[in-house]
C-alpha cells in the first residue's frame, strides 16, 4: 500500500512538473518581446563590462607569459623585486595593447581620410564618363535613349522635389541621423575606455577570480560533476585562446603580406587596405572576402585595372593562408571539419552578426566536443565501445 502511495506520489509530481514546464515555455514565447528588450537593456548596461572581459582574455597569455619571464630573471632573494612583478605585467600588457591600437588608428585614419577626399574629388568626374559611355551605349538604340531620359528627368525631379517641399523636413532627418550616429560613437568610445580601465583590474585580479570560480563550482556542485565541468571549462579556454591568439598571428601575417603586395603593384591607399584585409582575417572563410569588397570598390573608382589585379591577388593570397599560413599556425585547433567550421559561420553569424562569425567556430567546437564525449559515453554505457573504436579508427574523430 505504501508502495503504491509512493507510485502515485511520483507520478503526481511528476504531471505538476510536466504542466508547469508547459505554463513557463507558453509564458517564454508569449513574452518573448519582452524578454528580449530586457536582455538588451541589461547587455547595454553591462557592455564596458564585456568589452573589459574580451580585453584580458586576450590579454592573459601575454600577461602570463610576461610574469613567468620576470619570475625567471629575478632571484628569489630579491623579494621586492618580485611582489612587483604581477603589477609590471599588467602595465606591460595594456602598454603593448594601447600601441597595437594606436599604430592601426595611425595607418588607417589618414588613409580613410585621404581615400575619402580623393573619392569626392573624383566623384564627379566619373559621374560624366558615366554619362558619356551610356550616351554612346544608347547612341544607335533611340527607344532605350528614350527610356534613360524620361528616367533621368524623373530621378531629378524626384530629388528636386524632396530638396524642394520638404528641405526642411530633409534637413531635420539628416541632422537627427548625424547626431545619433555621432553619439553612438562616443557610446563606443566611451564603452571602450571603460572596458580598458575595466580589464585592468581583471587582468590583477584574474588568479583571484580563478580561484573564487574554482571554490564556487567544488561547493555547488558533486565532485564527479564537478570535474566534468572544470574539464569542459579548461577545453573551453584551450578552444579559445588558441584559435583567437591564433588567428591575430595569422591576420598580421597576412596584412604585412598585403601590404608588401600591394605596395609593389603602386595600389592607392595600400596600408588601409591591408588593414582591412588583415582585421577581417579574423574571421574564418569568409573574411578575407569580406575585406576584399570595399578595398575592390575603392580601387575600382581609381583604377579598373588595379581593382583585377587585386582581385586576382586576393584571391592567392587566400589560398596561400588557407593552405600553408593557417594550418602551420593553427593547425587543426578546433577539431571539426570544414563542413562544421562552414556551418557554424552561417549558424552564429546569422544569429549574431559579425560577433558570431569571429567566435561562432570555437564556441561550436566546445558544444561538438559535449556532444562527442556525451556520445561515446552513451555507447560504454550500453556496451557498445568497439563501434566507438572502429568509428575513430576509420574517421580518426574529425567527423560526428
Amino acid at each position: 500500500m505504501k508502495g503504491e502511495n509512493k507510485k502515485y506520489i511520483k507520478l503526481g509530481i511528476t504531471g505538476a512538473l510536466v504542466i508547469a514546464s508547459g505554463i513557463l515555455c507558453a509564458f517564454l514565447v508569449f513574452k518573448m518581446p519582452v524578454i528580449v528588450s530586457g536582455l538588451r537593456g541589461m547587455i547595454g548596461i553591462v557592455k564596458p563590462f564585456i568589452y573589459g572581459a574580451v580585453i584580458a582574455y586576450l590579454l592573459t597569455p601575454l600577461c602570463n607569459r610576461l610574469e613567468g619571464k620576470f619570475y625567471e630573471w629575478i632571484p628569489e632573494k630579491n623579494g621586492r623585486a618580485r611582489k612587483m612583478i604581477p603589477f609590471f605585467s599588467v602595465v606591460l600588457s595594456l602598454v603593448f595593447a594601447v600601441a597595437v591600437v594606436w599604430m592601426l588608428f595611425l595607418l588607417i585614419i589618414p588613409q580613410v581620410w585621404d581615400s575619402t577626399v580623393k573619392i569626392v574629388n573624383m566623384l564627379p568626374g566619373k559621374v560624366v564618363l558615366l554619362n558619356d559611355w551610356i550616351d554612346s551605349l544608347l547612341k544607335n538604340q533611340p527607344e532605350l535613349q528614350t527610356y534613360f531620359e524620361n528616367f533621368s528627368t524623373k530621378v531629378e525631379e524626384y530629388v528636386n522635389g524632396i530638396l524642394g517641399s520638404n528641405m526642411i523636413r530633409t534637413a531635420q532627418q539628416i541632422f537627427m541621423n548625424l547626431s545619433s550616429q555621432i553619439l553612438a560613437v562616443f557610446g563606443v568610445f566611451k564603452n571602450m575606455v571603460l572596458g580598458f580601465l575595466i580589464s585592468a583590474y581583471l587582468l590583477a585580479s584574474r588568479k583571484r577570480f580563478a580561484a573564487q570560480a574554482k571554490l564556487i563550482l567544488r561547493g555547488a556542485f558533486p565532485d564527479k560533476w564537478a570535474d566534468v565541468i572544470e574539464e569542459e571549462v579548461y577545453y573551453a579556454d584551450k578552444m579559445f585562446n588558441g584559435f583567437f591568439v591564433g588567428k591575430i598571428i595569422d591576420s598580421a601575417i597576412i596584412g604585412l603580406l598585403c601590404f608588401a603586395g600591394t605596395t609593389a603593384m603602386g595600389f592607392e591607399a595600400a596600408a588601409f587596405i591591408s588593414v582591412v584585409i588583415g582585421i577581417t582575417n579574423i574571421i574564418p572563410f569568409f573574411g578575407p572576402f569580406i575585406g576584399a569588397v570595399p578595398c575592390s570598390l575603392l580601387l575600382l573608382l581609381d583604377n579598373p585595372l588595379h581593382c583585377l589585379y587585386f582581385i586576382i591577388f586576393i584571391i592567392v593570397l587566400q589560398q596561400i593562408d588557407g593552405n600553408v599560413i593557417g594550418p602551420k599556425i593553427l593547425g587543426n585547433t578546433t577539431g571539426v571539419s570544414s563542413f562544421w567550421v562552414l556551418f557554424a559561420i552561417l549558424l552564429f553569424g546569422g544569429l549574431w552578426g559579425m560577433t558570431g562569425m569571429i567566435i561562432g567556430v570555437p564556441l561550436f567546437a566546445v558544444l561538438y566536443d559535449m556532444v562527442r564525449k556525451l556520445v561515446f559515453r552513451g555507447l560504454k554505457k550500453h556496451n557498445h565501445e568497439d563501434m566507438g573504436k572502429d568509428y575513430r579508427a576509420r574517421y580518426h574523430g574529425d567527423e560526428l
